[in-house]
């Protein structure tokens, strides 16, 4: 069919509906249709699932029609809560509202509206400790629960060049166990410096190359390293369903883990308490973030492909608590500000949503770092050929800030030309990184084995203080 005919029938649709619809009937028509229409008048192609059209009415749908395709589609979608993705020049996709998500340029306006709230270190410090009060609040976590009296539970310790490696599972809640290995240097001289590692969203978990890579690296260049399962993840599978991984309360659970790593590592007595760092990707980022915003213990803090002033974490245990509506409204730059003056490097790619972070997010951090006169102490590294991951020459440059921030050896991370080597590290299977077995037989006889349980013992310790 021509062009010409497709306009034709358009205009005969819109002459026939015009007549048929009016303010009685409230102008309504179908939302295939109207997406139809849209796609004739402005030239476009729109990919609606069609579980997500069939039986839905759009009202006073010719009513909201704008000039622009962009500024029609919002309106025609807001009241289903859709909203329409560009997948190309001229084609979209129907997606259900990403409440995690805001434009590139919404998030550079609000940064830009949030920013003008304070203009020292006095005003941004008010602005700071009312954002960390309602963020505790948020998380469920003011006060924090009372912490369960049993040890950890540290098993099948290895030996390895230069470090070791022990799993660790540490009782967070009444029954609930964090899980994790925990590296340390062999020949450590003095107190040693402490690095937490909260894990993302990647294939594998802790168990894959690249985080084993890492830590036991960080381990060899003088630090101990303890890098922990997310909430329904991993090894934490054997007492909650994959599906509780997105609950809201896995962010509580999330955050409350990091503190108890925390807690656990700085109780150990060649622990370096001045010396503390944190660094993790994708939701660990997330976690690396939020964590050094509450938490001044952390001392330094490497977020990875994840500094963004318009997405906030598109799991619910990044952003299901409503963290980021405090202090009426705040982004992950805004957080990732709570760091200062404390050391910090972002470090982000042009293949995600932190593209945009070396233009927006990153000048406004060396704003905030220069109230204290302290611009020198955050940075970002920026790999714009790069995509989401931790990859080496990410944790290259993580090295080199952990190695000047935390006094650590730079050159067990690299050979004589300073290139990257991390060819001394032994990377196990899986199996060898289990705390309590390959088929679970070492869960305590506590434990939990449903997040409904997690959940009612949560709620009695809440309930409790």
């Amino acid at each position: 069919m021509s062009r010409f005919f497709r306009l034709l029938l358009g205009s005969l649709f819109l002459t026939t509906a015009a007549q048929a619809q009016n303010s009685d009937d409230q102008y309504r028509e179908p939302l295939q249709q109207v997406l139809e229409e849209i796609q004739q008048r402005y030239g476009v192609k729109i990919r609606p699932d069609a579980a997500m059209v069939k039986d839905k009415y759009v009202t006073y749908a010719e009513w909201r029609f704008r000039p622009d395709v962009d500024e029609t589609l919002r309106s025609v979608l807001a009241p289903f809560d859709y909203q329409a993705a560009k997948t190309g020049d001229k084609t979209y996709k129907l997606k259900t509202f990403q409440y995690h998500l805001k434009t590139p340029d919404e998030g550079a306006a609000q940064l830009a509206q949030l920013a003008s709230q304070y203009h020292d270190a006095a005003t941004w410090e008010k602005r700071k400790a009312e954002l960390r009060s309602c963020m505790w609040s948020a998380l469920r976590l003011s006060p924090m629960p009372a912490k369960p009296t049993s040890k950890p539970i540290i098993t099948n310790k290895r030996q390895f060049d230069g470090y070791t490696v022990e799993n660790v599972a540490i009782e967070t809640l009444p029954g609930y166990y964090m899980t994790g290995s925990i590296y340390k240097p062999t020949k450590a001289k003095g107190k040693i410096p402490v690095i937490i590692s909260p894990d993302g969203h990647f294939g594998d978990g802790r168990y894959r190359a690249d985080a084993q890579l890492r830590c036991a690296t960080l381990a060899r260049m003088g630090a101990m390293v303890y890098s922990y399962d997310l909430f329904a993840w991993g090894e934490s599978l054997l007492q909650f369903k994959g599906e509780d991984h997105r609950r809201s309360l896995a962010m509580t659970v999330q955050a409350l883990n990091g503190e108890r790593a925390l807690d656990y590592l700085l109780s150990l007595k060649d622990a370096d308490k001045t010396r503390v760092a944190i660094t993790g990707g994708s939701g660990g980022g997330s976690q690396t973030m939020l964590l050094t915003a509450l938490d001044d213990r952390i001392k330094v803090s490497v977020p990875v492909v994840m500094l963004s002033t318009y997405h906030s974490g598109g799991c619910p245990c990044e952003s299901g608590q409503p963290v980021h509506l405090c202090g009426n409204g705040t982004n992950n730059a805004e957080i990732a500000a709570m760091a200062a003056p404390r050391p910090q490097l972002a470090i982000t790619d042009g293949g995600d949503w932190t593209a945009q972070t070396p233009e927006v997010a990153y000048p406004y951090l060396q704003k905030i770092y220069g109230y204290y006169g302290k611009t020198d102490l955050v940075q970002n590294v920026h790999l714009p050929k790069e995509v989401h991951d931790y990859g080496p020459s990410k944790r290259q440059a993580m090295y080199e800030f952990m190695a000047k921030n935390l006094g650590l050896n730079l050159a067990a991370a690299e050979d004589k030309t300073g290139k990257l080597d991390e060819s001394h590290v032994t990377v196990e299977k899986q199996e060898a990184q289990f705390v309590f077995g390959p088929k679970g037989e070492g869960l305590p006889a506590n434990a939990l084995h449903s997040f409904e349980d997690l959940q009612t013992e949560f709620n009695k310790l809440t309930a409790a203080r």
